[in-house]
């Protein structure tokens, strides 16, 4: 797996991956693999952010890579990736709480 452009800190892109998926028995069998595959990705710093519905049967996915290409080569690397339909949208801006300072705290 390459994560050369994550592991020598060269500038790259956050991506968000809006996934639509069917399910059915066999799909449930590979759940336990995914996510020890999306675990990986997010200790190595690849995954930002994960969420599922399951009421919406949809995925979001916040992923640094250099394209993409990338984005889809770690996608196509899921058990999962034959049941979802995707689309992969560079951002421009990505904020939220755990990116800001604590607040200041006077004792």
């Amino acid at each position: 797996m390459a994560l050369s452009s994550i592991q020598t800190g060269e500038n790259i892109s956050k991506f968000q991956v809006t996934i639509s998926f069917d399910m059915d028995d066999a799909f449930m069998t590979l759940v336990p693999a995914h996510r020890t595959y999306i675990n990986y990705l997010i200790n190595k710093g690849i995954i930002d952010c994960y969420t599922v519905s399951l009421e919406t049967r949809r995925s979001w996915i916040v992923i640094n890579a250099n394209n993409k290409k990338e984005v889809t080569d770690y996608l196509t690397r899921s058990p999962l990736h034959r049941y979802w339909t995707y689309e992969i949208d560079e951002l421009f801006v990505f904020d939220g709480q755990n990116y800001r300072l604590p607040a200041l705290q006077m004792n």
